[in-house]
């Protein structure tokens, strides 16, 4: 009877410890919201002077490349009264306060998954204007690299299934099953989606890894191969015309990482001579170094107009998601 008494009790510890383990764990709610929207929590007083119009000059800054102004992301402004519920779910949140507790911090997934919640807090509006300054490229950087999941994401639920490009170039890169592949030869691979307006379009190849001088000029370098890329592979309506780069834009150069491969990145505007043809591209090439070569990727859209951002961070979403296997 005494061991009997033991066991029971035993059992029951184990039961309480369990079942207060499953109180203890947090259910989040899924995030929701559009693509590249980000939803300001602030009160309407500070969204109306100075404070809101740094929030704006930040959140709307220009995506880089494109033929024509177009802001980084849409915005939602809502005051602090009416954040709760539905409106917590967004998965990208910038909150403004005003108090004691000053400075600036980031949440992962705070009251829905996944989601980034920024909050900057400042006892008045001149110090909380200096944190939204000092701490811009975070904010773009945050919430970019979360739309970019995001995007990612959705693209999961319905990959292509084409495994040429992985056979023969011996990389992974996930793309929506509405692409399909436009042309394929050696090396080189011309990947495209149908646009009610025009297309979407990205291309995948290699180059040996001394094409590339670093002490050079590394934007003459890229356009010299992207223009000889273009004049092989992506011809225009007319006889003899390609695609190639567009002299009257001055293209960006940045240094970035992709699969943890150092990667230039040059963005600009294409253009096809003879034409009205022309849009944006970005390409990224990409150090291969164990494999004594550059990956070359690049996206490109024509879609005459309407806005192109979302065309183009889609490309960059699927551009983001290679790896060298």
């Amino acid at each position: 009877m005494k061991k009997l008494a033991v066991l029971i009790l035993l059992v029951s510890t184990i039961l309480s410890c369990d079942e207060g383990s499953k109180s203890n764990k947090r259910i989040v709610p899924q995030s929701s919201g559009n693509l590249y929207n980000i939803s300001v929590v602030v009160d309407n007083q500070l969204w109306k002077g100075k404070v809101g119009d740094v929030v704006r000059n930040i959140l709307t800054t220009k995506v880089i490349g494109l033929p024509q102004d177009e802001p980084m992301f849409d915005i939602n402004q809502m005051p602090p009264q009416v954040f709760s519920g539905f409106a917590t779910k967004n998965r990208t949140i910038l909150k403004i306060e005003t108090g004691d507790k000053t400075g600036f911090k980031t949440a992962t997934d705070a009251f829905a998954r996944p989601q980034k919640v920024i909050v900057v807090r400042g006892k008045d509006n001149q110090q909380i204007i200096e944190i939204l300054k000092a701490n811009k490229d975070k904010i773009l950087d945050t919430f970019k690299n979360q739309e970019i999941a995001a995007r990612q994401a959705l693209t999961n639920k319905s990959l292509h299934t084409n495994n040429n490009i992985e056979k023969v170039l011996g990389i992974t890169i996930k793309f929506p099953s509405v692409y399909r592949i436009a042309q394929e030869e050696e090396n080189f691979f011309w990947v495209r989606k149908d646009l009610t307006t025009g297309s979407n379009n990205f291309m995948i190849y290699q180059i040996p890894f001394d094409a590339i001088n670093k002490e050079g000029d590394i934007i003459q370098q890229v356009i010299k191969i992207r223009d000889s890329i273009g004049k092989k592979y992506i011809p225009g309506p007319v006889d003899g015309s390609y695609m190639k780069t567009e002299a009257a834009y001055t293209p960006f150069l940045l240094k970035t990482s992709i699969d943890n491969k150092p990667t230039y990145e040059v963005r600009s505007t294409w253009e096809i001579e003879g034409s009205y043809n022309a849009g944006p591209f970005l390409n990224y090439m990409v150090e291969d170094k164990i494999n004594n070569r550059y990956l070359v990727l690049e996206g490109f859209t024509f879609a005459p107009s309407v806005s192109k951002r979302d065309y183009v961070l889609e490309l960059e979403s699927i551009i983001k998601s290679l790896k060298v296997n």
